[in-house]
């Protein structure tokens, strides 16, 4: 019986501890977030700094963004010619194929490939700067590292983000059409003009640029967050960039839920 209350007593004592290292998580990437928000306006007077992380950021994520959504593009055309054929509506395998890539596919698939790519790169590189002290010899000169190296990334993972989605779904609809209309046959003129006609700006295009601006959001700030937060060891900095990809992931996913169910309910 004693065994028992024992072991009762520690299961407690250990969801405390993970109740509480969750709670203590929360609070310092709150600060965190306030701390980045205060910051902004001082690291764009210096807009040079955000254009280079603009650049690092998202050009060096194009080629797996542009190969993805082709290979995107090729398997959901197949899928779509395929599924619609057995009800006779192959006709309609361009709005399906638009719609898809634009609505949940564009924003989401380059949000994941986002967050291994990009997101990786960032949380590695403020780490390293952490276990380098560069962070603090940046403090010891009265030079603020939240404005001078997480805020320029920050905002420019937000603006990159829908960018690089955007280019995804475009390379997703040209893979799409090569496929079903070079390669299966499908009416070039059905294909495009079903798809023009089916998809709203506001409704699909803008919905769909807002989704990847939050995922944006998300992913740059949980990259900067292990990053900024990691332990200073090589070992910290590689738990880091693993808790970067897993955590992104997962908010990526939930928030996509969350607002698709809000816009498209």
């Amino acid at each position: 019986m004693n065994m028992s209350n024992h072991g009762w007593v520690s299961s407690i004592g250990r969801l405390g501890a993970i109740f509480a290292d969750v709670l203590r998580g929360v609070g310092q990437g709150g600060r965190f977030f306030w701390r980045i928000l205060m910051r902004s306006p001082a690291a764009w007077r210096r807009p040079r700094l955000v254009v280079e992380q603009i650049h690092f950021i998202g050009n060096y994520s194009l080629s797996i963004i542009g190969i993805s959504g082709l290979f995107v593009g090729f398997v959901l055309g197949l899928q779509a010619h395929y599924i619609l054929s057995t009800f006779g509506s192959s006709q309609m395998v361009g709005l399906f194929t638009g719609l898809a890539l634009l609505r949940e596919l564009g924003p989401v698939v380059t949000a994941l490939l986002f967050a291994g790519r990009a997101g990786t790169s960032i949380t590695a590189e403020i780490g390293l700067m952490r276990a380098g002290e560069q962070l603090s010899a940046m403090e010891m000169m009265a030079v603020d590292p939240v404005t001078r190296v997480v805020v320029p990334r920050f905002w420019a993972g937000v603006i990159a983000m829908p960018l690089l989605a955007t280019i995804f779904s475009a390379v997703g609809v040209i893979g799409g059409y090569v496929v079903c209309v070079q390669l299966i046959g499908t009416d070039e003129g059905a294909f495009w003009s079903l798809m023009q006609a089916g998809v709203d700006v506001v409704n699909d295009i803008l919905k769909g640029t807002l989704k990847s601006v939050v995922f944006g959001f998300a992913v740059t700030f949980v990259a900067l967050f292990q990053g900024y937060v990691s332990k200073p060891t090589p070992e910290g900095v590689a738990h880091a960039t693993t808790r970067t990809v897993v955590h992104a992931s997962l908010a990526v996913l939930a928030l996509d839920f969350i607002l698709t169910a809000i816009m498209f309910s």
